[in-house]
């Protein structure tokens, strides 16, 4: 019978985190709702990564360049994090599938290395609209093969990914179990997309609150990233997918976002599936709010989650059973 997911709300809401949130709705919302979906202006989008060379890692933090697969990527080793560990994580950063990169994310990156104490393999898939968005799942599975090519076991592999690459971690799994590769350990999703319908979003209580993305816009990004497409086409929509056989899986929303709706709908059909989930839902919290740890302490918090959950999915069984 199915499994039913477990929803843990996660109270408490710190000043950093209100603050950011006022100052997202002042200036960033109105910029996100007025900001043209042309080819024209994504042709820009992509610069947000360069613009992103200040966000410096964490003091100890190895940052290794990765050729071979297709697109760019690099290893972050989070300080102590041993050089010959055979456990990672593979993780595809978010941007609404246009935008940043290996710097956006690097220093959130590092941090959940150190909390998971295995490395991160970053990828920076090929992204829309130079590419299809069939091409740049395909980036991601050609990471993930590639991982499996170096001797890194399956079951010590969890795949992540926020916003647009929580998408990602969806998709990477289901196309590599149809090309016959073995199920990675873990799934963590931070805010992802899963539902590429946007009528969920916008009929949901907190299109009215999102400091950040207003959800009819979410329109211009599917008809962008996904011209032409079937909305409910079960290779392109997580949530109209077979689900049967991913493994367990952490996803992270913000109470406040509009793609809280997603989280809660991807939970639902997960656990229909019969795949293990936990869905926490932190209060207060923004799109993607572990990116902003350094002014919300609670990023913080669900980052130390993040890693705990890598932990435990990749220990020996003996011990999974003894946790």
């Amino acid at each position: 019978m199915p499994i039913t997911p477990t929803v843990e709300e996660r109270a408490g809401c710190g000043r950093g985190a209100r603050v950011t949130a006022r100052l997202m709705r002042r200036f960033v919302r109105p910029l996100v709702a007025r900001l043209p979906w042309t080819p024209f202006t994504l042709r820009f989008a992509p610069l947000l990564d360069l613009g992103a060379a200040l966000l410096v890692p964490p003091r100890g933090t190895k940052v290794t360049k990765v050729t071979g697969i297709g697109c760019a990527a690099e290893w972050v080793r989070g300080r102590g994090v041993p050089a010959d560990s055979r456990k990672a994580i593979l993780y595809f950063h978010g941007g609404g599938f246009v935008s940043c990169g290996l710097r956006t994310h690097r220093r959130m990156i590092a941090r959940i290395s150190q909390a998971a104490g295995m490395p991160v393999l970053s990828v920076a898939y090929r992204m829309q609209p130079k590419v299809t968005i069939r091409t740049s799942i395909g980036d991601c599975v050609d990471a993930y093969r590639r991982l499996l090519d170096e001797g890194y076991e399956a079951d010590g592999i969890v795949i992540g990914g926020d916003s647009a690459g929580g998408y990602l971690a969806f998709m990477a799994p289901l196309y590599a179990l149809r090309d016959g590769l073995p199920r990675p350990a873990g799934i963590v999703a931070l805010s992802p997309l899963t539902e590429l319908d946007i009528t969920n979003k916008i009929a949901h209580a907190n299109a009215a609150l999102d400091p950040f993305i207003p959800a009819p816009r979410l329109w211009d990004m599917v008809h962008a990233c996904f011209p032409d497409a079937d909305l409910t086409d079960p290779w392109l929509c997580p949530v109209d997918a077979d689900l049967t056989g991913l493994p367990p899986t952490l996803i992270q929303a913000g109470s406040i976002e509009v793609l809280r709706a997603d989280a809660e709908l991807m939970a639902e059909r997960l656990g229909a599936a019969d795949v293990p989930c936990t869905l926490q839902i932190w209060e207060g919290q923004a799109h993607v709010f572990q990116v902003f740890a350094d002014i919300s302490r609670e990023g913080f918090a669900a980052i130390r989650e993040i890693g705990g959950f890598a932990r435990r999915a990749t220990a020996e069984p003996a011990r999974q059973e003894a946790a």
